[in-house]
C-alpha cells in the first residue's frame, strides 16, 4: 500500500481551510515536547558538548515538526512542494545533531582521530542525503537518514557505552529508539485506527513520547547504576 495516498478529510475553521487536521495538531504536539525537553535541559544546566548537541537538536526538532505540521499538512495547498525541504532539511540536520551528541558521548572510550572520522561521515551522509531529497522531493530519503541517524550511529555508540560503562543516560537511550523502531513501522506499514486517528497520527504520538524518553535519557547521561544516590556522572 502506498502511504502517501492515506488522507484525513478537510476542515475549514472561520473560513480557513485546514488539510490532514489532526496529523497537523499531532506535529506540533511532537514540537511541543521538543521544545519542552529543549527548556528543560538548558533550565537543568547539565554541562558538556553532549548536552549542547542534545539541546540543539530538541530546538531543531522542535521547529522542523512545526513547520512539518503546518507547511508539510496543514496548508500545504498554499505553498508548492517544494517548501516541504523546509522542515525536512532542519529535521535532517537535526537527526545529525543527536548523532553528534552520542559520538561525543562515547569519546572518552574511543580514540580521538576515530572520533573525527565519524565527524566527517556524518557531514557526508548529511549532505548527501539532502541532495538526494532535493532532487527527488521525496520523503523516503528523510526516512533513510532517521534509520541511519537512530539505528546506526546513535543506537551502535549508546550501546557501545552502556555494555563499556553500564550508563544509565545511555541504557535509557537505546529504550527511547525502540520506541521510535515502533513509530516508524506504524508510519509505513500503516496502522489506521480510524479516518480521523491514521498512521501519522499514532506515529506521532509515540514520536512524542520518544522525545521525552531522549531527554529523560540526556538528563541521566554519565550516570552508573551505583552512582544513583551519590549523584556520580562521567559526562563530556
Amino acid at each position: 500500500m502506498d502511504v502517501t495516498l492515506i488522507t484525513q478529510p478537510d476542515i475549514e475553521i472561520f473560513g480557513i481551510r485546514i488539510l490532514e487536521p489532526v496529523t497537523s495538531v499531532t506535529d506540533i504536539l511532537v514540537a511541543a515536547t521538543c521544545f519542552y525537553s529543549y527548556w528543560r535541559l538548558r533550565k537543568a544546566k547539565v554541562p558538556g558538548r553532549t548536552a549542547l548537541f542534545m539541546q540543539w537538536y530538541f530546538l531543531s526538532m522542535g521547529v522542523a515538526t512545526f513547520f512539518g505540521g503546518m507547511i508539510g499538512h496543514a496548508f500545504l495547498y498554499a505553498v508548492n512542494e517544494y517548501w516541504k525541504l523546509l522542515g525536512w532539511y532542519i529535521s535532517m540536520a537535526s537527526i545529525a545533531l543527536i548523532e553528534r551528541a552520542a559520538i561525543q558521548h562515547a569519546t572518552r572510550l574511543i580514540s580521538p582521530k576515530l572520533g573525527n572520522t565519524f565527524l566527517i561521515i556524518n557531514l557526508l551522509e548529511l549532505v548527501t542525503f539532502m541532495v538526494a531529497t532535493a532532487l527527488t522531493l521525496h520523503f523516503r530519503f528523510v526516512q533513510i537518514h532517521v534509520v541511519y541517524g537512530l539505528l546506526v550511529v546513535v543506537f551502535s555508540f549508546q550501546l557501545f557505552v552502556y555494555l563499556k560503562t553500564k550508563d544509565v543516560g545511555s541504557k535509557i537511550f537505546l529504550q527511547s529508539i525502540a520506541v521510535l523502531v515502533v513509530a516508524g513501522f506504524i508510519f509505513n506499514y500503516p496502522v489506521v485506527l480510524h479516518e480521523w486517528f491514521n498512521h501519522r497520527d499514532f506515529a506521532h504520538i509515540l514520536m512524542a513520547v520518544g522525545t521525552l524518553i531522549f531527554l529523560k535519557g540526556t538528563l541521566r547521561l554519565g550516570e552508573l547504576p551505583t552512582a544513583h544516590t551519590t549523584g556520580q556522572r562521567t559526562l563530556k
